[in-house]
């Protein structure tokens, strides 16, 4: 008969510690020899992989980073330690910043066709032959031209000593006719200059922008959004909206064009010059009406409302709503402004209407994308609306049937007030994402056709403003992509040569 011996006394407790520190190796043991048989497999299956799918096949340390350049584990130390080289937050820009430079090299000696099959001389035969429609031709050779984009660097000619180019650009925004610039810059000791360019130098061997910012406006308050106004003439005004602090409540601008010198000198407008003021805290957004119906009126999204003002009569109605109100558009050929909400709702509402009070109105058309709304763009076709929001997702919507139609894959957002461009003629959409790529799909069938990154180092506050036309610069256009970021301005120009 077997009997189980228990030491007892200090035996024991030595056949206790021998028991357990037993246990440990083995329990590494097996651990090494997981992780060599995955480092074995992943070498002989990847053999010349990047450093990014090596990182990825080893297993995760809580606490540690894997260097697959040295084959190693380091320990990872809070971000918040200055004296720590090694973060998180460290690693992710140095391998974001590896990828940028990689992607501009990559992008330099890109090849010219992003399409099989895609060349002038074979689009030209086959609309002389009749096999491609006229629409479908010229959507082709924008296409073609954007993949044949070539960046060149702008010089800004006579700029003053506070003048653009020597600060950093917050964003750009071009009129209706792509002649001028409204620019926004942010001035080192917290306050941002705005004013505007004149771009009738692009056409040159080494493009130029005129400053002419004798007059220029300077605030201590961020400048929120802004759009074009036509109060008076086509673009007469910009409309600024400008976010409220504790000491200087927010407000909302109007300022005619007009008061920067040598930029308007056609303007022959015999009224004063005047500036509206509005001071509104929290105001978010603003979009002016372009409906003759509606004639000098404006909308402004504040919080938990909407502002309708009329800035002839300084008429204006109040619509409450359940959260703020990030991005607004007016509808041209009908009395509907449909507005962007924090909470991800798009609604409309019918201007045709008489509201008794700020909470006695219906809202027309009402659909959800699910996170806050950051841009709205209607087509010429107004029953159709691309919406984009703060969780990179950019769609494009049928208002008859309230239904997502396109969706438009790898845009990147999670926080950021970001913008959408949409070219219907040249049948391209753009957006900048918060990696600071730049990318360009086709927007009928929603392929991206190319994804330029920034010339300078991404980071939060460098994200490029873009400006994107086939006939920009006025008397001598020049069709291409402007892009302003840090303190420089580039012009991604089409080659002709390459075409």
């Amino acid at each position: 008969m077997r009997r189980n011996y228990k030491p007892e006394g200090k035996g024991h407790k030595r056949y206790n510690n021998w028991r357990r520190r037993d246990s440990r190796w083995r329990s590494n043991e097996r651990y090494r020899s997981a992780a060599s048989s995955q480092f074995d497999s992943s070498d002989t299956s990847a053999g010349s992989s990047s450093g990014s799918a090596q990182s990825s096949s080893v297993p995760e340390l809580p606490g540690f980073y894997y260097d697959p350049e040295k084959n190693r584990y380091f320990r990872l130390l809070p971000g918040h330690n200055n004296c720590n080289p090694l973060t998180k937050e460290g690693i992710l820009k140095k391998e974001m910043e590896v990828k940028r430079l990689q992607h501009l090299e990559e992008d330099k000696n890109r090849k010219k066709s992003s399409r099989l099959g895609l060349n002038a001389s074979l689009l030209l035969r086959k609309q002389q032959l009749g096999l491609l429609p006229s629409t479908t031709y010229c959507r082709r050779i924008h296409e073609l031209k954007v993949t044949c984009m070539q960046r060149k660097e702008v010089s800004i000619v006579n700029p003053e000593s506070v003048g653009a180019g020597t600060h950093k650009y917050e964003f750009i925004l071009a009129d209706s006719s792509y002649e001028r610039l409204f620019v926004v810059n942010d001035m080192e000791n917290g306050f941002c200059k705005y004013g505007l360019l004149n771009l009738n130098g692009l056409w040159k061997d080494v493009p130029t922008v005129e400053s002419h910012d004798d007059n220029p406006y300077f605030t201590n308050q961020k400048v929120v959004t802004a759009c074009w106004a036509s109060l008076n003439a086509p673009d007469s005004h910009v409309l600024v909206c400008l976010l409220g602090k504790p000491e200087a409540p927010g407000c909302v601008s109007l300022i005619p064009a007009c008061r920067f010198r040598n930029l308007a000198a056609d303007y022959d407008d015999v009224r004063p010059e005047v500036v509206y003021n509005i001071r509104i805290s929290n105001a978010w957004s603003c979009a002016w009406c372009l409906n003759p119906r509606l004639e000098c009126s404006y909308a402004a999204g504040l919080r938990n409302q909407v502002l309708v003002l009329n800035a002839a009569t300084d008429v204006q109605h109040t619509f409450r709503t359940s959260s703020d109100v990030l991005a607004q558009q007016f509808a041209t050929q009908t009395l509907l402004l449909y507005n962007g909400c924090r909470s991800g709702e798009v609604f409309s509402i019918d201007l045709r209407a008489f509201y008794r009070s700020p909470d006695d109105w219906k809202k027309g058309v009402s659909f959800s994308q699910g996170s806050s709304i950051t841009c709205l763009r209607l087509l010429q076709d107004e029953n159709y609306l691309v919406v984009s929001d703060m969780s990179g997702q950019i769609k494009l919507w049928d208002l008859r049937m309230v239904k997502c139609v396109q969706n438009y894959e790898g845009h990147v957002n999670s926080y950021a007030h970001l913008p959408v461009h949409v070219k219907e003629d040249e049948g391209l959409l753009l957006a900048v994402g918060q990696d600071c790529y730049t990318r360009i799909w086709n927007f009928q069938d929603a392929r991206l056709l190319r994804t330029i990154p920034s010339p300078h180092t991404a980071a939060k506050d460098s994200i490029p403003s873009v400006v994107f036309s086939s006939y920009q610069g006025g008397k001598r256009p020049v069709p291409g992509l402007l892009m302003a970021v840090q303190k420089d301005l580039y012009h991604f120009s089409y080659d002709s040569n390459d075409i």
